[in-house]
């Protein structure tokens, strides 16, 4: 009997024991209450030194701000990994629809941060990979969108075009000027400015290093839209939420089906098209969108 009892109590104080980690941990980490245990890791959100992250439009666009301001955002590893981490958690949080990645009003990222790079060797560049890691904005699965004031240049640029959407401020620059560096965009530079405003528009730029302004760049088929400048972020917001609003499986369709277009013969790409268009008739959402067009009622998605 007195075993028995010894191992309740036991039990019991281990219990309680963990009942105070977990209340503490939520004192330590409010964020764990606002979004949901499950949802990522609270400690990864936290320990941010290079961007600041959050949820807008009612949790359903993620926002991340890259936030070197004495360096105008060049970018470092440490701030390329931390972009793949929070990219990581927005992916696995259900309710955000869209990402919209932006800088400051001064500049969206002046370039990779060349200090950093200086001492790199071929050897250490070549069998390390080096930038293997930062197409991890390019190969996120919802939609992102890159609201652009200031400077992007070089990495910066290369950042904004990983991006399905690119928003520019009126005082945005774009450019490529590894060249006057000695050396070539390492980032898809000349593979995704040439898809985006052509060859001999992107050579020009590649070779010369000159820069383009944002009504040029818009002009060019590089950037969207462009805004005043104060108006960039909400703008950028508000498209997220647009498209957050729309089914999360009919997005993700939608988004490969349009990236398929870089790679494939406009036979294949249109292949891919129709067997994600048939995918989306398994789907509780193709049901519930055509039932509510019918209807003449919103649709009510779930992403199923």
């Amino acid at each position: 009997f007195s075993f028995t009892v010894f191992v309740s109590f036991s039990l019991l104080c281990t219990l309680s024991a963990m009942y105070r980690l977990l209340s503490s941990a939520k004192q330590v980490y409010p964020i764990v209450e606002h979004v949901g245990w499950r949802s990522f890791s609270a400690s990864a959100s936290l320990q941010h030194e290079h961007i600041l992250v959050e949820r807008r439009v009612e949790g359903k666009v993620g926002l991340i701000q890259l936030n070197r301001p004495k360096a105008l955002n060049a970018l470092c590893d440490g701030l390329m990994n931390e972009v793949s981490v929070a990219l990581d958690e927005m992916e696995a949080d259900k309710k955000v629809g869209a990402i919209v990645i932006t800088g400051s009003n001064r500049a969206f990222a002046a370039g990779a941060d060349i200090k950093e790079m200086l001492p790199i060797t071929f050897q250490k560049a070549s069998r390390g990979n080096f930038l293997g890691h930062w197409d991890r904005v390019a190969r996120c699965t919802k939609p992102t969108i890159a609201a652009v004031n200031g400077f992007a240049l070089g990495g910066g640029c290369e950042l904004a075009m990983m991006c399905d959407i690119i928003y520019a401020g009126e005082k945005a620059i774009f450019g490529q000027p590894e060249i006057k560096l000695g050396t070539i965009p390492g980032a898809g530079g000349t593979q995704r400015l040439t898809r985006a405003i052509g060859k001999s528009k992107a050579m020009e730029l590649v070779l010369t290093g000159d820069n383009l302004a944002a009504v040029d760049a818009e002009r060019a088929g590089l950037v969207s839209k462009v805004f005043p400048v104060d108006e960039l972020l909400d703008k950028a917001l508000e498209l997220g939420g647009k498209i957050a609003a729309q089914s999360q499986m009919a997005t993700g369709y939608a988004k490969e089906a349009v990236n398929s277009a870089y790679e494939l013969s406009l036979t294949e790409g249109c292949r891919l098209e129709k067997k994600l268009f048939h995918a989306s008739f398994g789907t509780d959402d193709r049901k519930e969108g055509m039932a509510a067009f019918v209807e003449k009622r919103k649709a009510n998605f779930t992403d199923n």
